[in-house]
């Protein structure tokens, strides 16, 4: 057994011995039968997520399934998610960035900032800029990622003979893109997850607009924060202080679409639609159209026949993930069955302290938790379909506005940079080849900064920040 090892078979453990005590019908008093069911299929469900060869999606399916047979909760239930309006929102979303990856306008407007960087650090807080920005084209942060590869390679090439720098920049790119993932509601599937799991269990809804009030001064925040840790801990001053030049001609080596130039009818379309939507979103209050409703209408007019639409209807639905969406539904499911069943609220009766424990103290256990969550759990969905449920349900009995709880985990649970096998993102960036890259003493380096940063700026904004917009501990 090595070292890296130990942490999850001491989960798996865990899991097994707590499934092993709910079979003593004498242990856990106060633990109904259903509640002893949904407990052993969380326990073995996270055990196979953090240890088991099997895919995510497969485990959790299994475990909504159990749930149902057993008639812990209903069929009704365990389908409903699929036609649940986060479902079709996030389905559009990625119709939309499908055709705004099609013509090229992201490779526009990261050629437009970086080329403007005449030193290191501008060349850092630029890229962290328009990677901010990628959120609300991009559902996905592997998308982004794979998007934004061809921007690294870009500047990797023009700055070759810095090979410091090009190693930062390549911490930069996957940190970035994880951290500012929390701008947008469609930024990750887990925000939908939350979204969720706060409507079933407290009849509460987070619109699209009410999102991005409170995500997106985090997302810039916590992304600028990481441009200083990169620069801190991966590049030295003397590899700060010489002057940089980026030139447009080096990012149009590596797309195959124009970067400089007046825009072309069909980029001009399609950056006028996708400014239309993001612009409908944000202002839900004043018409009332649903954020799903919007995201439709803006996938049916950017897949329609030329010249309106930039893409096929059937090629961009085969860039969905069914199988994150079919996730997301199962683990929805299970969420409901940990509230219903009473387990959540038996869970939560056992921990100590009660309403007697502090808003600021309730909020950095959470935060804290799910910041180092990452080492078990490497899926940021499954993350969230774990701790969300108990988050909410220990937030209301501690006398904590359970939507502040569970943004705050939500938001901490983005921090995923320790290993390369942490995120996708991160385990691209890793092997680029040709390229210098990051080995895992540098994200170790990085994270040993990074991360108590990155938590005491979620947990600073849960206390001081998002109050003023109305969302209180």
């Amino acid at each position: 057994m090595t070292l890296r090892s130990l942490p999850r078979t001491a989960a798996v453990c865990a899991a097994l011995t707590l499934c092993g005590l709910l079979l003593v019908p004498r242990n856990f008093p106060g633990l109904g039968g259903e509640g002893r069911i949904t407990l052993a299929v969380f326990a073995l469900a996270t055990c196979a997520w953090i240890a088991g060869p099997l895919e995510d999606t497969y485990v959790a399916l299994g475990a909504g399934l159990v749930l149902t047979v057993s008639e812990v909760t209903s069929t009704q239930a365990l389908f409903a998610p699929l036609g649940d309006a986060t479902i079709w929102l996030l389905i559009c979303a990625f119709v939309l960035a499908a055709g705004v990856a099609r013509t090229g306008l992201a490779g526009r407007a990261a050629a437009f900032l970086v080329t403007g960087a005449r030193t290191v650090r501008q060349l850092f807080h630029l890229t962290a800029a328009v990677l901010v920005v990628s959120a609300f084209a991009v559902p996905a942060t592997s998308g982004r990622a794979a998007l934004a590869l061809p921007v690294f390679l870009a500047l990797a090439r023009t700055l070759a003979g810095r090979p410091r720098l090009v190693v930062a920049l390549a911490l930069l790119f996957p940190t970035v893109i994880l951290l500012s993932a929390v701008a947008t509601l469609t930024g990750a599937g887990a925000h939908l997850i939350t979204v969720s799991v706060l409507w079933e269990t407290t009849g509460e809804r987070i619109a699209f607009h009410q999102w991005l009030l409170l995500g997106l001064p985090l997302a810039v925040a916590s992304s600028h924060l990481a441009a200083e840790a990169v620069l801190l801990t991966a590049t030295r001053r003397a590899d700060r202080r010489g002057p940089v030049r980026i030139a447009a001609e080096a990012v149009q080596e590596h797309s195959d679409r124009p970067v400089t130039g007046p825009l072309t009818a069909v980029e001009s379309r399609c950056a006028g639609l996708l400014a239309g939507v993001v612009t409908l979103w944000c202002s839900e209050p004043l018409h009332g159209i649903p954020p799903a409703v919007v995201a439709l209408l803006g996938a049916v007019l950017i897949t329609a026949p030329a010249p309106l639409g930039t893409i096929r209807l059937k090629d961009a639905l085969a860039t969905v993930p069914w199988s994150l969406l079919l996730f997301m539904a199962a683990t929805m499911a299970m969420g409901v069955a940990l509230a219903d069943s009473g387990a959540a609220d038996w869970l939560v009766s056992r921990l100590p302290g009660g309403e007697a424990v502090p808003a600021w103290a309730f909020l950095a256990v959470v935060v804290a938790v799910s910041t180092a969550a990452h080492l078990l759990l490497q899926s940021r969905s499954a993350r969230s379909s774990v701790l969300v449920p108990l988050v909410v349900a220990a937030a209301a009995a501690a006398g904590v506005d359970p939507v502040a709880a569970a943004l705050a985990s939500t938001a901490a649970a983005g921090f995923c940079h320790t290993l390369p096998a942490s995120a996708k993102p991160v385990a691209l960036f890793a092997a680029v080849p040709g390229t210098p890259t990051y080995t895992p003493a540098d994200l170790l380096r990085l994270s040993a900064v990074l991360a108590p940063l990155s938590a005491a700026l979620v947990l600073a904004f849960a206390l001081g920040v998002w109050p003023l917009f109305g969302v209180a501990p």
